[in-house]
């Protein structure tokens, strides 16, 4: 065991694990979909909390998930630039995390029991597609994150299938608003996954992880990360223009310098720690851009 890990508690250990900071994208599609279900008057607090709950138990199952098996395909090694992980500094073994793993989805699988019951059906199906996906990110015979396809994934996961479950748990009923929703909370979860796999092109490559970053190249893919920054904000106007919210629904807008300040950051480093700042402040925006978008959809 290196030094590093004999001066780092158990505790501190796991908390690298579960990177707490990604957690808050867990939160953006609950409060949109949770937020159209209160403007259709079918708001159920005790479910949306449910969902909460489930969302930040699969958030955490795909982070250790991604701490074990990145490790053990040799993507994360000594020359990693992206934030600590406890595989990789000797933190936890792969057995623990494996554990964490079975325990995270054990929890998952209960919640999703309740919402199931509520749902039906359809939850049961979404549920047991984003636990696979969760740990066939990057584990299993098919480590979809190493083939390309992790941005479509998380814009559905993240996106689309979180607004609209959420909404559909609390109202039974299909909402072309959650779905038009879902799309702008789906776009900025993508632009995360996007400047990580921006800061990870070199040792991508070398680990034989296809990333789309990998495939298109810095330049693309700073291009694909401004347009999934931009398109949220363009996006506001049809919500008030189409009548589903009021002018409030414009407040997301509030946060468009953060975002542009954020693209600057990914257009001009390749540098670490400036991209692992682009990294966090693209999780933040997203969260707060759910916050404000949320109130306004909400807002009668």
């Amino acid at each position: 065991m290196s030094g590093v890990a004999q001066s780092i508690s158990p505790l501190s250990a796991w908390k690298i694990a579960i990177r707490p900071r990604t957690l808050p994208v867990a939160f953006a599609p609950v409060l949109v979909g949770s937020a159209i279900a209160l403007s259709d008057g079918f708001a159920r607090p005790g479910t949306a909390v449910a969902a909460l709950v489930g969302a930040l138990l699969l958030q955490i199952v795909s982070n250790l998930a991604n701490d074990v098996f990145d490790f053990e395909r040799g993507a994360d090694t000594q020359k990693r630039i992206g934030p600590p992980r406890a595989a990789q500094l000797g933190l936890l073994t792969p057995l623990q995390l494996r554990r964490g793993v079975a325990l995270a989805v054990a929890g998952s699988i209960g919640v999703g029991v309740y919402l199931v019951s509520v749902g039906g059906w359809p939850i049961a199906a979404l549920g047991v597609a984003a636990i696979v996906a969760a740990i066939a990110y990057t584990g299993g015979p098919f480590p979809f994150g190493y083939k390309g396809l992790g941005d479509p994934v998380v814009f559905f996961f993240f996106g689309i299938a979180a607004v609209v479950g959420t909404h559909w748990v609390q109202t039974l009923q299909p909402s072309v608003l959650a779905l038009a929703a879902s799309l702008p909370v789906g776009s900025l979860a993508t632009a995360i996954l996007v400047v990580n796999n921006t800061r990870d092109i070199e040792t991508d490559r070398v680990a034989g992880k296809r990333t789309i970053a990998v495939r298109i190249g810095r330049t693309g893919s700073r291009v694909e990360y401004a347009l999934l920054m931009l398109v949220p904000y363009a996006s506001l106007p049809f919500f008030y223009l189409g009548g589903w919210a009021s002018p409030v629904v414009l407040l997301p807008l509030a946060t468009l310098p953060t975002a542009a300040k954020l693209i600057r950051v990914v257009a001009r480093e390749t540098e670490g720690e400036p991209l692992n700042y682009a990294l966090a402040g693209t999780a933040r925006l997203a969260f707060f851009f759910s916050l404000l978008f949320a109130i306004g959809l909400a807002w009668p």
